[in-house]
C-alpha cells in the first residue's frame, strides 16, 4: 500500500503542476457557476413576478441539481471532455520517455504502478467533486427544505462516473506513446460504451449483455434519488475490465507469451465481469435505496399492497404489438429492455413478471387512413412493404388470420396492448392517446386490481328516456369519460365496470354500485318509476342529473330525496364564453373527496357547467346534505324566464353581453364598446335573484348496514364529451367526476397513487442577489482560483 501511495502521490504532484489541470478545475467551475446563477436567477425572478403560489413551482431541489438541465445533469453530460485530458498522459507519458521500461526492471509490481496511478485519478475527481459541493451547499442555504439526501444520492453518482471514465483514460493511455491519441480513444471509447445499449437488442441473452455494458444513463437514477445495486456494481464492473485491462497490458510488455494466452487473460477479465453484471441486473438480485422524502421513486403503499395480494402466482404480460399501428414503436425488438425499465418498479415487489411480446399485422382500425394511403395494396403488401423498410424479419409476424384465431384484438382495435394473466384471469392493459402514452401506477394497479377481483364497482348509466349515451361521442354523450378505451381517465381504465340499465324491461341489477340518471328528456313510465324509488329505498347508490326546464322528468325523484330543482337557470358575466356556462367553486368537502383536487385547489380551478339550475335542498328520511359546488354571488345570479342565447353573441368590457343586431348597429357606428350595453342584466323586477347557488350537492345516510352515497346535479352537460373537451377545464372537470364517482365507489377506484407534494417550493434569495451570487460564482472565483494557480505554476518553474 505503501508504494501505491508513493506513486499516487508522485502522479497527482505532475498533475498539478501542469498547467492543464488547474485549467480544467477552472473551467469546470466556471461551467458550474453559470449554470447554477442562471436557475438560481430565473426561480427568483419568478418567485418576484407572484411564483410564490404558482402550481410549477415545485421540487425546486431536482430543478436545480438533478433534472437533464439541472446542474448534475448538465455537468455530466461534458464529464468526457474533461477526463481524457487528464487520463492521456498516465502511462503514454511513462511509454514515451521510456521510463516504463525503468519501472519494467524495477521490483514495483505492475498491479501498483496501475492503481498507484488511478488512485492519484480518484484524488483529482475529489478535486472536481468538491468543486460541485461548492454549489450543492449553496443550495441547501438558497433553497428553503432542499432534498438533501437526493443531492448525496447525486453526489455518489456523479463520483462514480468519473471514476469509470478515470478507468477507461487509464487504459487507452497503455495502448500509445501519443498523448492526444490516447485522449481521443478515450473519447471513442467512451462513445462505444454509450451507443453498445442499442446493439443486438433483438437478440434475447446478448441484448441483456450489451445493454449492461451500456454507461448512457446509467447515473440516472441515483441523480434522481434512487440507489440500486445493479447501477452501483455496474460502476466497478467497467472499473475492474479497464483496470484489468490496464495491467495485462502492461503485463504483455514484460512477458514473452503467445497472443493465445494473452487473449485468454483478456477474455477471463470480460466474462468475469459480464457474469457478475447479468446476474447483478436480474429481478430479485437488485437492492433499492430511495432516497428521496416522498419516496417519489418507490410505487405507492396501495400499489405496493396490491402487488402483494398477487402473492407468488406469476404474472405474465404479453405484449400484442401491430407492425401497423401508430405504437409499434413501443414494442419493436430494440425497445425491449426499455418495456423492462417501464416494469422495473412493478418487479422490484414482484420479480415473477413474465415479458412476452407477440408481433403480427392486421389493420390498425383506429387510424383507417392508414390503409387509404396505399390505394390498390392488400394488407399483406402493407406489411411487407413495412417489413422491408425497418429491416425486419418476416418470419416473426403473425399473419392476421392467425392472430385472430389466437386471440380476437378488434375490440382493442388492433393496436399496442398488453394482455395480462394471472391465476388463469386476465384483463386488458392499454397504452393512450396523450403526450405520455404510456399507463401510470394508477392504470396499471386498477388492472392488477382487475385480476384480484371477480366483482368490481359497475356503473349503471339508464337508458330508454332519452339519457345522455355512454357509446356515443357526440357532444352531450359520456363515451369519453366512461368507456373510451384510448383515453386514460376513462372509467374503463381506471377500474371501473359500465353498463346501460333499461328499467322498462328489468330490475336494477344487483351488482350496480352506482346507477347514474342523466338527464332524461321523457318521462319515465310508472313501472320504472317504481323500480327506482325501490332501488333508492333500499340504500342503492345514484348520480341523478338534472337540466334546466326540465323539472317533470326528475320530480318525483327529486321529491323522494327532498331535493328541488328551482325555477330558471345560472347565467354566469363573462368576457370569453356565454352568459349560460356557470364557473362553480368546489367547496371543502368536495376538495377533501380527492387527494388530486386537494392538491389542485388554485383559485383557477372551476367546473364548467353549460346550462344549469340552482338546487334546494330539504333533506328527508335522514339523510345528511353537503353542497359540492356553489356559485360566486358577484359574477353570477338566477334568471327567470328563458334566456335566448341565439341573440347574445359577445361580452362587452364590463361582463354584459350584446344583442346581434345592437353589436351590428355598433360596429358600423364606432360606438365606444365599453359602455353598459346588451341584452344581460340583473333584473330583480322579474324574478331575477343574487346569491351564491348551490348547483350540486352530495346526501348520505346508513340505511341496511351501509352507507348510501347519492348526488345530485343542476346540469348534465359537466359530464359530456364537450366540456370535457374544452382546453381550459378539461382538467378541472375530469378531476372532479373522478372524485364523485370514488366517493360512490367508497374509495376504492380510481387507486389512490398519488405523493405529498415536496416542500422545497421557495428560494431564499431575491434577484438582486441572485445577481450578485453570478458574479460571484461566474467571475470572482474563478478568477481567484486563475490567480492561485497561476502564483503556484509560477513558483514552481522558479524551483
Amino acid at each position: 500500500m505503501k508504494m501505491i501511495y508513493k506513486i499516487a502521490k508522485t502522479e497527482l504532484m505532475m498533475l498539478f503542476f501542469s498547467p492543464i489541470a488547474w485549467f480544467l478545475m477552472i473551467v469546470f467551475f466556471i461551467q458550474c457557476g453559470y449554470l447554477y446563477s442562471n436557475i438560481l436567477e430565473g426561480n427568483a425572478r419568478v418567485q418576484e413576478l407572484g411564483g410564490y403560489n404558482l402550481m410549477y413551482l415545485y421540487n425546486l431541489t431536482e430543478r436545480f441539481f438533478l433534472g437533464s438541465s439541472g446542474l448534475f445533469g448538465s455537468v455530466m453530460q461534458n464529464l468526457y471532455l474533461y477526463i481524457p485530458l487528464l487520463t492521456m498522459s498516465l502511462i503514454s507519458r511513462e511509454m514515451s520517455s521510456g521510463t516504463i521500461k525503468l519501472l519494467y526492471s524495477s521490483p514495483i509490481k505492475v498491479w501498483y504502478i496501475v492503481l498507484g496511478k488511478y488512485v492519484a485519478m480518484m484524488a483529482y475527481s475529489l478535486v472536481m467533486l468538491a468543486i460541485v459541493s461548492v454549489f450543492v451547499f449553496s443550495g441547501m442555504i438558497h433553497i428553503q427544505h432542499a432534498e438533501i439526501s437526493m443531492l448525496f444520492s447525486a453526489f455518489l453518482g456523479f463520483y462514480l462516473v468519473l471514476l469509470a471514465y478515470s478507468a477507461i483514460g487509464l487504459f487507452m493511455s497503455t495502448l500509445t506513446t501519443y498523448q492526444v491519441v490516447a485522449a481521443i480513444s478515450t473519447f471513442v471509447m467512451i462513445g462505444a460504451l454509450s451507443y453498445v445499449g442499442n446493439l443486438w437488442q433483438d437478440i434475447p441473452f446478448v441484448r441483456d449483455l450489451t445493454y449492461f455494458l451500456s454507461i448512457n444513463g446509467r447515473a440516472g437514477k441515483m441523480l434522481s434519488g434512487l440507489i440500486t445495486t445493479n447501477d452501483v456494481i455496474y460502476f466497478f464492473v467497467v472499473v475492474y475490465i479497464f483496470l484489468g485491462f490496464s495491467i495485462l497490458r502492461l503485463k504483455a510488455g514484460m512477458e514473452s507469451k503467445p497472443w493465445t494466452v494473452k487473449a485468454m487473460r483478456y477474455a477471463v477479465v470480460l466474462f468475469t465481469a459480464l457474469l457478475i453484471g447479468y446476474f447483478s441486473s436480474r429481478p430479485g438480485y437488485i437492492g433499492y435505496l430511495d432516497v428521496t422524502s416522498t419516496k417519489a421513486r418507490t410505487l405507492t403503499p396501495n400499489a405496493q399492497k396490491i402487488l402483494a395480494q398477487l402473492g407468488e402466482e406469476p404474472l405474465e404480460i404479453t405484449v400484442y404489438n401491430n407492425l401497423l399501428s401508430r405504437f409499434w414503436f413501443l414494442g419493436t425488438p430494440k425497445a425491449y429492455n426499455d418495456n423492462l425499465s417501464r416494469w422495473e418498479p412493478y418487479m422490484r415487489f414482484k420479480p415473477n413478471i413474465v415479458l412476452n411480446t407477440v408481433y403480427y399485422y392486421d389493420d390498425p382500425l383506429d387510424d383507417p387512413g392508414m390503409m387509404r394511403s396505399y390505394p390498390g395494396k392488400t394488407l399483406e403488401q402493407v406489411a411487407d412493404q413495412f417489413i422491408k423498410s425497418r429491416n425486419l424479419d418476416a418470419d416473426m409476424f403473425v399473419k392476421p388470420a392467425e392472430i385472430r384465431k389466437q386471440v380476437d384484438l378488434s375490440p382493442e382495435m388492433n393496436r399496442y396492448v398488453m394482455q395480462l394473466k394471472w391465476k388463469g384471469r386476465t384483463t386488458w392493459l392499454r397504452v393512450f392517446d396523450d403526450q405520455m402514452m404510456w399507463p401510470s401506477e394508477t392504470e396499471v394497479s386498477a388492472a392488477f386490481k382487475r385480476l384480484l377481483q371477480a366483482k368490481l364497482p359497475k356503473i349503471g348509466f339508464l337508458t330508454g328516456n332519452l339519457e345522455r349515451s355512454v357509446n356515443r361521442s357526440g357532444d352531450r354523450d359520456y363515451k369519453n369519460l366512461t368507456s373510451l378505451k384510448t383515453f386514460r381517465q376513462s372509467f374503463i381504465n381506471q377500474g371501473f365496470d359500465v353498463d346501460t340499465v333499461t328499467l322498462d324491461s328489468q330490475t336494477i341489477p344487483a351488482d350496480i354500485s352506482t346507477l347514474v340518471v342523466a338527464d332524461p328528456k321523457i318521462s319515465m313510465s310508472e313501472e320504472a318509476l317504481g323500480r327506482l324509488h325501490k332501488y333508492i329505498d333500499e340504500g342503492g347508490n345514484l348520480l341523478l342529473a338534472c337540466e334546466p326546464e326540465r323539472q317533470t322528468q326528475v320530480t318525483p325523484l327529486l321529491m323522494q330525496l327532498g331535493v328541488e330543482l328551482m325555477e330558471g337557470q345560472i347565467v354566469q358575466k363573462s368576457r370569453d364564453y356565454a352568459p349560460n356556462l356557470v364557473t362553480p367553486d368546489l367547496t371543502r368537502f368536495t376538495l377533501n373527496l380527492s387527494r388530486s383536487l386537494e392538491k389542485n385547489r388554485a383559485d383557477s380551478m372551476k367546473i364548467a357547467m353549460p346550462g344549469v339550475a340552482r338546487l334546494k335542498c330539504t333533506p328527508t328520511a335522514g339523510f345528511t346534505m353537503q353542497p359540492l359546488l356553489v356559485t360566486n354571488a358577484d359574477l353570477s345570479w338566477n334568471k327567470k324566464g328563458k334566456l335566448d342565447l341565439e341573440l347574445i353573441i359577445n361580452s362587452d368590457a364590463n361582463g354584459y353581453t350584446r344583442s346581434k343586431a345592437k353589436a351590428i348597429e355598433e360596429d358600423e357606428q364606432g360606438t365606444d364598446k365599453k359602455a353598459e350595453i346588451g341584452t344581460l342584466k340583473f333584473l330583480p323586477e322579474e324574478g331575477d335573484e343574487q346569491g351564491s347557488f348551490v348547483t350540486a350537492l352530495s346526501l348520505s345516510r346508513k340505511i341496511n348496514n351501509k352507507e348510501q352515497r347519492i348526488i345530485v346535479t343542476g346540469d348534465a352537460d359537466f359530464m359530456s364529451n364537450a366540456e370535457l373537451g374544452r382546453l381550459n377545464m378539461r382538467s378541472a372537470n375530469f378531476d372532479f367526476n373522478t372524485a364523485l364517482f370514488k366517493w360512490l365507489s367508497n374509495g376504492e377506484f380510481p387507486v389512490d397513487t398519488s405523493r405529498p407534494m415536496t416542500k422545497d417550493k421557495r428560494v431564499t434569495v431575491d434577484l438582486a442577489e441572485a445577481k450578485f451570487l453570478r458574479l460571484l460564482y461566474v467571475w470572482i472565483l474563478p478568477a481567484l482560483l486563475a490567480l492561485a494557480s497561476t502564483i503556484f505554476l509560477i513558483r514552481r518553474k522558479r524551483k
